[in-house]
């Protein structure tokens, strides 16, 4: 018996895998370790009971026991495994859940896993934020940093926001646009100006435009900067791999909803896209059911 978590600021995913197939799904609220106490990681798993609402496939594990958790996770880094694997091993104890190997990765394994297997190639991880990382089958050998937002993130929902308001008020894009997104949004550039610089979690203010933009890509103005978003993305995240031999797979809401200008992006700088998903959670439950 498996269970895996796909897990990001916002919810976590659990599956848990019988003989290879899926016998129960849960989602509960996002957890990051960066972010979060150990009490506060406590309480959220507790207060979901995960263990007694994942569905009926906990209760009938022979002895009680999971042979294999393993946490993909956003903010899991290198310096939060262990901790992390203790605060899982002692919650499922706690229900009563014998987990005999707690794993702990990045969410950036999870997607490298995901579209990529056990075969080397480059993943990305493209939503709201943006990751990358040269995968050799088993692990991320090589990591080019996003730097956040406002000094990287290129190819991120956050920057598409970012470029596309730039590009909408400097007189780039056609005037009817900018009054029909207005309109739309019900804001003023006032407004807006106050939403990014005095609001919290502007990235996520900025990621959340993106309905609109894709709904405007027969405009040339607009298709364009969002291949250009993408092209910066492989010039400065993925051409310092120096592995243009190598497919590059990716996960998240913006590779997957703008797949089509994601492939031109990665052909006009000369790489090859490889999968593309949304969420990598189907691609570990087929990574982990073949006995991973």
């Amino acid at each position: 018996m498996k269970l895996i978590a796909d897990s990001g600021s916002t919810k976590t995913d659990w599956v848990l895998i019988s003989n290879h197939q899926v016998v129960a799904r849960r989602q509960t609220r996002g957890i990051n370790p960066v972010l979060q106490t150990d009490s506060e990681i406590l309480s959220e798993l507790d207060a979901e009971c995960l263990t007694a609402d994942i569905g009926r496939g906990l209760p009938s594990v022979p002895g009680g026991r999971v042979e294999h958790l393993c946490f993909y996770g956003a903010g899991c880094r290198d310096d939060q495994t262990e901790r992390m694997q203790g605060l899982l091993a002692g919650v499922f104890g706690i229900f009563g859940v014998g987990v005999a190997q707690v794993e702990v990765q990045s969410d950036l394994v999870g997607a490298a896993r995901a579209v990529c297997g056990t075969s080397e190639g480059i993943a990305a991880i493209l939503g709201t934020g943006a990751n990358s990382g040269l995968y050799d089958g088993q692990r991320i050998v090589q990591n080019t940093p996003a730097l956040g937002y406002i000094l990287g993130d290129e190819g991120s929902g956050a920057v598409l926001g970012r470029r596309f308001l730039n590009a909408l008020f400097k007189g780039q894009l056609p005037e009817t646009l900018r009054d029909a997104f207005l309109r739309q949004s019900k804001m003023s550039l006032g407004d807006i100006i106050h939403r990014v610089y005095r609001q919290p979690m502007a990235n996520r203010w900025l990621a959340s435009l993106s309905p609109f933009i894709s709904s405007q890509l027969d405009c040339p103005g607009v298709r364009q900067l969002v291949v250009g978003n993408f092209r910066d993305f492989f010039r400065c995240n993925v051409r310092p791999y120096a592995r243009p031999d190598l497919p590059v797979g990716a996960v998240g809401s913006i590779a997957f909803h703008y797949r089509a200008q994601l492939a031109e992006a990665a052909d006009a700088e000369g790489f090859r896209l490889g999968s593309v998903v949304q969420s990598p959670l189907e691609g570990l439950i087929s990574y982990h059911a073949q006995g991973r």
